[in-house]
């Protein structure tokens, strides 16, 4: 009997007179996976994490694959080899799998931004950072490239606004409504703010850090933002990029991360 005949019992097996024997049970499992996929994958969706939705749907399909070229029993152990290896590397690399997969490439459009552009919101940014900084005003904001769970942006108000340092200061100031939350940059815009991050939880964090550096900590470890922080109680200016914090950081660091965020990570066109 040759491979392909193989094959087409194991198929015959697998799906025939056991497969009628068993309707009744196989639809239920078909109706109650449908709907357990269903919810998974709108959730993910939901938070631009279609990426995960790949990787199920690759599992699932070479689980089928090695379900219908082999018999149970082989099947059985591959899917299981499969599973554990799957949940192994997720466990081992799941900051950064998570991180990788929730940069959606489906993004928002970013207008387009010319070199004097730039040049000119990365000193209003530079510029607002330093005033807080010098005022001890407290400051916490996030350069996206619409690659933030939309639960983030959903839990501040989008403001949509040109980038100024008199818009930044007046986020921030103490007795503004949004002052708490993150201020979301979005290449030549301020689009959101006010936005709730997740917290970083790691026990090994300094007890010195506040709620905004754990919120920056939280933040650039599930997505690849880059966070600056202001410190209310000191003043002192943090950034934040891949759940690593810089502090100290002075007018020379802070272009070269707007810089980075700008030139590296933004398609731009030259005047």
């Amino acid at each position: 009997m040759n491979r392909w005949a193989e094959i087409k019992q194991n198929i015959i097996q697998n799906f025939g007179t056991y497969f009628t024997d068993k309707l009744f049970g196989y639809v239920c499992e078909l109706v109650f996976f449908s709907i357990l996929f269903y919810l998974v994958f709108k959730v993910l969706k939901s938070n631009k994490a279609t990426r995960f939705i790949y990787v199920i749907v690759f599992f699932v399909l070479l689980g089928g694959i090695a379900f219908s070229f082999s018999d149970a029993i082989t099947s059985g152990v591959l899917v299981t080899f499969i599973i554990v290896v799957a949940l192994l590397v997720f466990t081992m690399f799941h900051t950064e799998i998570k991180r990788g997969l929730l940069d959606s490439s489906a993004r928002r459009k970013v207008d387009t931004i010319t070199a004097t552009g730039i040049e000119l919101i990365i000193d209003e940014v530079v510029r607002a950072v330093q005033n807080m900084s010098k005022n001890d005003i407290g400051a916490l904001i996030v350069l996206s490239n619409d690659n933030l769970p939309e639960g983030i942006i959903e839990s501040g108000t989008v403001i949509d606004a040109q980038i100024t340092s008199q818009m930044i200061e007046a986020v921030f100031y103490p007795k503004a409504p949004l002052h708490d939350g993150a201020l979301v940059i979005e290449g030549s815009k301020l689009y959101a703010a006010g936005c709730f991050l997740p917290l970083a939880q790691s026990e090994n964090l300094p007890k010195e850090l506040g709620s905004r550096h754990r919120a920056a900590l939280g933040v650039t470890t599930v997505a690849s933002v880059t966070a600056i922080v202001v410190s209310e109680e000191t003043g002192i200016i943090s950034i934040v990029k891949n759940g690593v914090i810089k502090k100290y950081a002075d007018a020379s660091d802070i272009k070269a991360a707007l810089g980075d965020y700008y030139w590296s990570e933004l398609t731009t066109e030259d005047d």
